[in-house]
Formats: structure tokens, C-alpha cells, sequence
């Protein structure tokens, strides 16, 4: 079979990579793919957004199966263009994909069905949405309403921070249209987790949980970025808290987008967060999530081609998970999630440790060897059968980076915080 994966980014590497052990696999594509993909597959250079050139390669190239990787092309409607073609495609289409490209939709959708979500309200003018900041005070969240690359999340401690993230979207326009709507939630204390699951129609298969770090430095300080690293799974949540979220959150979000004439077919990610009333959404994304993806799918047992087929096919893919556990650290440019330099050389990765696995998110390959094309550039991982000798594993493989002025890192993950 010929598999295409479209994307370029580590979650899409590490797709990549748990196709590539398929057996059934002949010819494996990405498009555009990045330097280490390129290692593993044919990578092609046509954009995510260019959506009649996917078609049109899928149907050169007779690729028997696509999946989609990032959010961005879902909501450019390419699962729809696919299905138009009768091309077999896994991902949800743009109505399904919804639930992630609009805060305020995902929001309503919530109230509409039931789901366990903080309070909130949307404004589109900043002075009453300041008077709303002022009226409920401080710790509080704000979010973009649309999609800005993991950075349109707020939590601000103070109402002058939020007000200040408000006057920054809404005036400034720091995420341009995503950002002419803003959310401003209540803020929920807990511990974060994320709960994935395969999903089509009503059928909801979920995989291992995950806890992802968002915070640029140790022990969770400054801004929120698109993830500094992850571990699967949970040692401290109890499998009653994960039951609670699959048929509280998982299975009426499915069944919700069924009644509204949304079904969702592919991978539905459930951002949570364990509170002392039981776990509640932070936000839906209509994809694997980016970096959870690098640490669960090495736990994975299954060919992920088959589960997509039986999946897509309304057939249980009976999930099987290795007795085992996966941390793993992103490592940054300096500067990320500001402004940063690309271009920047990358040390010699086979001096890695060989049970450390790496998974390439912002890179390019050159004749000199690889080179940063990203702000977060490369996921550093392993397994092991337990959590410490995991974590201590990724510690021995970060020191190639250690003092190098062009990358920074975080140290803590994976220790079950």
C-alpha cells in the first residue's frame, strides 16, 4: 500500500514513524514532510493549505491511504476535497474540525450537551470584556477564539494581565481574525491531562493518557507555548477519572457531533483537567496532539494503518498498549516562544544514547547535516519499562544540547509533576 501523511511537524514524524513499521506499507509520502521524516519517507514539497495539489498527488501517485496530521489543512476542508474524490482519507472533515477551529463554537457545543467545561463568556469588544475581567477578578483564562499555533491561551494571575491579553487580541490584533473573538473562562485548578481517542461516529476508541507541559521553563513558569514535552502515562490518575472522562466528555462529544450533523471520524483530542468536581474540558483539537503524540504512539502495539482501516470501517481496532512508560523533552530555539533564529546547525544526533529515540519537528536537512526550521525543533524521547530509567535515559541524550547557546530546554518533565 502507498500511505500519504500530510504535515511536517513532530507529531507528523512520529506518525511517520509508526507507519513505517507497517508491513503492509510499500511506498511512504509526506508532504511537505521535514529533515527527519525525509529519513523515512518520500517527502514531497506541497504546502498543507494547497489542498487540489494533495488531491491532485493522491490521485497521480494512487495513494490508497492519507492522514492528516495538523489542524490547519483539516479546517481548509482537505478531508472533504478527499472524500469528494473517493480517495481514503483519516481525519474529520472542516464541520467536524470545528470543534477545534472555534472556541466560542466548542464552547456552546459544551453547554448544548452537557459537558463538564468552565464557565465563560465571548466578547468582541474589549471594554466590555474588561468589565467582565473586572466583575469576576483574578486568577482568570483568555483565550483567541480561532487557531494561534498553541500561543492564544492567557491564564493570568492578575486582572492587569488580563486585561492586557484582551487589549492585545482584540485591539492589537496580535492572531489577526483568530483573535477577533475572545473567551474569558474560569479559571479551573487542577492537574492537566490529555485524553485521545480514535473516533469515528459515534465509535470512540481512546488511547493512553498523557500529561503535556506547556510553560517554556522549569517547573512550569513564564508563557505558554505549544508543548515543552510529555509523558504517558499518568502515574498519578486514577483509571475512575479516566472512565469518568470517556463517558462524561469522549463519548457525548462524539455523540453531539453526530446530532449536529458534524460525525467525526479520526482522532479527537480532549485537553482536561482533574478538578475536585471530576475532570472537565479545557478545549477539544481535532487531531493528535503535538507533543502527546511522540510519547504515545511508541506505546502503541497495533500497525496504525490497520487501526485506521478498521476505524474508518465502524471495527473495533482493539487497542494494545505496551507495559511500559515514555517521557520525552522538546528541545526549543533560544528565543521560542518569541522571536528566534532558524538556520541554526544541530549537533551530531547519532551520538545519542541508543534507547533515546528522536523525533524531528523543526528541522531541514542539508548536506552539512540538520538545521532548525522552527521554533520547537526536536523531541527527544525513550521507553522503558519504568518511569525513572525513562526519565533518566532522556537526561543522558539532552547533554549533546547542554550549553549550546542556541537551544533551550526544560529538565523537569516527565517526573510525574
Amino acid at each position: 500500500m502507498k500511505v500519504l501523511v500530510i504535515g511536517s511537524g513532530g507529531r507528523e514524524h512520529s506518525i511517520v514513524a509508526k507507519l513505517a513499521l507497517s508491513t503492509e506499507i510499500t511506498a511512504l509520502y509526506a508532504a511537505p514532510g521535514n529533515g527527519g521524516i525525509a529519513d523515512l519517507a518520500t517527502c514531497v514539497p506541497i504546502d498543507v493549505t494547497a489542498v487540489d495539489d494533495l488531491v491532485h498527488f493522491a490521485k497521480e501517485e494512487q495513494i490508497d491511504w492519507t492522514f492528516v496530521g495538523p489542524e490547519i489543512p483539516l479546517l481548509a476542508g482537505v478531508v472533504n476535497a478527499f472524500q469528494q474524490e473517493n480517495l481514503n482519507v483519516f481525519g474529520p472533515t472542516k464541520e467536524a474540525a470545528l470543534i477545534e477551529g472555534s472556541k466560542d463554537y466548542a464552547k456552546s457545543f459544551m453547554r448544548v450537551h452537557a459537558i463538564p467545561t468552565a464557565a465563560s463568556e465571548t466578547f468582541s469588544d474589549a471594554e466590555k470584556a474588561k468589565d467582565y475581567i473586572a466583575k469576576k477578578g483574578a486568577p482568570i483564562v483568555v483565550k483567541a477564539d480561532g487557531l494561534a499555533a498553541g500561543k492564544g491561551v492567557v491564564v493570568a494571575n492578575t486582572v492587569e494581565e488580563a486585561n492586557e491579553a484582551v487589549e492585545s487580541m482584540l485591539v492589537d490584533n496580535q492572531f489577526g481574525q483568530a483573535g477577533s473573538l475572545v473567551i474569558i473562562e474560569d479559571f479551573l485548578d487542577g492537574k492537566e491531562f490529555s485524553l485521545m481517542a480514535f473516533v469515528n461516529g459515534k465509535d470512540v476508541y481512546p488511547l493512553v493518557p498523557a500529561r503535556d507541559h506547556k510553560r517554556v521553563y522549569d517547573n512550569d513558569q513564564g508563557p505558554n507555548t505549544g508543548g515543552m514535552g510529555a509523558y504517558a502515562p499518568i502515574p498519578d490518575l486514577q483509571q475512575s477519572v479516566i472512565d469518568e472522562a470517556i463517558e462524561r466528555i469522549l463519548k457525548p462529544a462524539a455523540a453531539g457531533l453526530v446530532k449536529e450533523d458534524r460525525s467525526f471520524t479520526g482522532v479527537l483530542y480532549a485537553g482536561l483537567i482533574e478538578t475536585t468536581d471530576g475532570p472537565k474540558v479545557i478545549e477539544f483539537n481535532a487531531r493528535f496532539g503535538d507533543p502527546e503524540t511522540q510519547v504515545i504512539l511508541p506505546l502503541l502495539e497495533n500497525d496504525l494503518l490497520q487501526v485506521m482501516r478498521d476505524v474508518t470501517a465502524g471495527n473495533n481496532p482493539q487497542l494494545t498498549w505496551k507495559d511500559a512508560y515514555a517521557t520525552g523533552t522538546v528541545i526549543a530555539a533560544s528565543g521560542y516562544p518569541g522571536s528566534y533564529d532558524k538556520q541554526l546547525p544541530i549537533p551530531d544526533l547519532s551520538e545519542l544514547p541508543q534507547d533515546v529515540y528522536c523525533i524531528h519537528a523543526g528541522t531541514e536537512k542539508t548536506a552539512e547535516g540538520y538545521v532548525s526550521n522552527g521554533g520547537r525543533i526536536l523531541f527527544i524521547g525513550s521507553v522503558h519499562h519504568n518511569r525513572t530509567d525513562a526519565v533518566e535515559s532522556v537526561k543522558t541524550g539532552l547533554t549533546i544540547f547542554k550549553s549550546n547557546p542556541n537551544f533551550h530546554y526544560r529538565t523537569d518533565i516527565g517526573f510525574g509533576k
